[in-house]
């Protein structure tokens, strides 16, 4: 029997480590090509790793919840001699040598995103498999001998009675995406639950010193208190941790003051009928972007970062805006890249999508990476204000609140406004005091004012 060990691949992306959150295979295990292993969770996403060989499995390494290196081991399988992991004989050495390259499946870390992490998807190209050559039958059809899908699209074709076999694929390097599955469904789409992995409540023992007669150790049920447990993983754990960073690293101080958007709520209202035109749905926050944008370029601090590397300050000469969104699962922060160069129904566009692929957890990773300054709105929940936390290693942050009518001066006389609070954040290792305060009444001017703005857009 040969031995094949599975190493953590490399993804790219700076990652270096990454948590085991869930193992689909067991030791003694015969499993199968394809077949799900383990779910591993980085920095980026969470994708579940199929194996790359048939074998029984003989060594698990690793405890759900342990953070692993990169190229460490992970499984250990013990293979047939002479036997290909697809079960046929092994090619003669001459083809070996020629085809091995070509033939031999790697391990991909190309796998099923969970659903407890919304907005990230993960294609790596260094980790994808070749696509098997595919055929055409008698009749026309497509046919393809060894499909390449992700354990969720193989399960959903499953459920749904489809041979991938036979599926026309679309996705990166010939993978047969879900989208490809539903398509040549007459059915409806499964929808999928998730089973949540928490601990069972217990009792717990009021502490108060028990009254009555005789039993000192006798609790009665109106005095039991119930607490549920649950494991620390997935995206809360790495908001948990990013966010303890942030406060760590970054001297916050916050900046707030109100501001007047009364004639930028009557800019959006006359504008919207032409958006929708257009089919785009336009809000405030395009406004704002557009807004954040002009501020930053008069005020380049911050738009700075801090290479803790090479000690060095480093400032963007590009603006991609973070839009922090909340999801059932946390917090997600799609970027809006390159703001400066679209237009406004552009960026109501891009916000739009973003928002979409959000909700159906579908972002790639491309679409959460290189913001530059984040914008994070607490919409209709409104407060009074908030100090928001800095998206490290950003040094600033926007803070967005409910607009509310208030009493405001206005040549002198007192008149109903449309007031909204804006919270800044910023590190004040980087950003001093009047520049941070500078940069919002930059940004006051011109949502008070939103006809200037056309003025200075690109």
């Amino acid at each position: 029997m040969a031995r094949f060990e599975f190493k953590l691949p490399d993804i790219g992306e700076g990652v270096t480590e990454g948590e085991i959150v869930t193992w689909h295979a067991q030791v003694d295990q015969i499993i199968k090509e394809d077949d799900p292993m383990v779910e591993v969770m980085t920095d980026k996403a969470t994708v579940t790793i199929a194996a790359p060989r048939t074998g029984r499995v003989v060594e698990l390494r690793g405890e759900v919840g342990q953070v692993v290196q990169v190229h460490s081991v992970l499984v250990v399988l013990e293979l047939e001699e002479g036997v290909r992991a697809n079960g046929a004989h092994a090619e003669s050495a001459s083809e070996n040598g020629a085809g091995k390259a070509t033939r031999e499946n790697v391990a991909s870390a190309v796998g099923d995103i969970r659903e407890d992490l919304p907005g990230m998807s993960l294609g790596s190209a260094k980790a994808a498999p070749a696509p098997a050559q595919a055929t055409a039958g008698a009749s026309g059809t497509y046919f393809n001998e060894r499909p390449l899908a992700t354990p969720a699209t193989r399960k959903l074709a499953r459920d749904l009675g489809l041979d991938l076999r036979t599926l026309r694929p679309t996705g990166q390097f010939g993978r047969v995406t879900t989208d490809d599955v539903r398509r040549a469904s007459s059915g409806p789409a499964l929808a999928t639950a998730e089973v949540s992995e928490r601990q069972p409540l217990r009792a717990v023992p009021d502490p108060r010193p028990a009254t009555g007669g005789g039993g000192a150790n006798v609790v009665s049920l109106s005095r039991v208190a119930l607490e549920e447990r649950t494991p620390l993983k997935g995206i809360r754990k790495r908001i948990f941790e990013n966010m303890a960073r942030s406060k760590q690293k970054a001297a916050h101080f916050t900046f707030v003051e109100e501001c007047d958007v009364g004639a930028l709520k009557a800019l959006r209202q006359r504008l919207k009928p032409a958006a929708e035109a257009q089919g785009t749905k336009l809000t405030f926050l395009p406004f704002i972007v557009k807004a954040v944008v002009i501020a930053l370029r008069r005020h380049p601090t911050l738009n700075q970062t801090f290479d803790e590397a090479t000690q060095e300050i480093v400032t963007r000469r590009y603006y991609n805006i973070g839009i922090a969104a909340s999801t059932d699962a946390g917090l997600v922060v799609p970027v809006v890249k390159s703001a400066a160069e679209r237009s406004l129904l552009d960026i109501a566009r891009e916000i739009e999508r973003l928002a979409e692929d959000a909700r159906k957890n579908r972002l790639k990773i491309e679409d959460v990476q290189g913001s530059t300054f984040t914008i994070t709105s607490l919409g209709q929940q409104g407060g009074l204000f908030a100090t928001p936390v800095i998206n490290f290693p950003e040094v600033a942050i926007l803070g967005v609140h409910q607009i509310k009518k208030k009493p405001v001066v206005r040549n002198d006389q007192i008149v109903i406004g449309e007031v909204m609070l804006l919270s800044l954040s910023f590190d004040h290792r980087l950003v001093d005091g009047h520049i941070g305060a500078a940069f919002a009444y930059e940004l006051i001017r011109l949502l008070e004012n939103p006809e200037s703005m056309f003025l200075e857009m690109i």
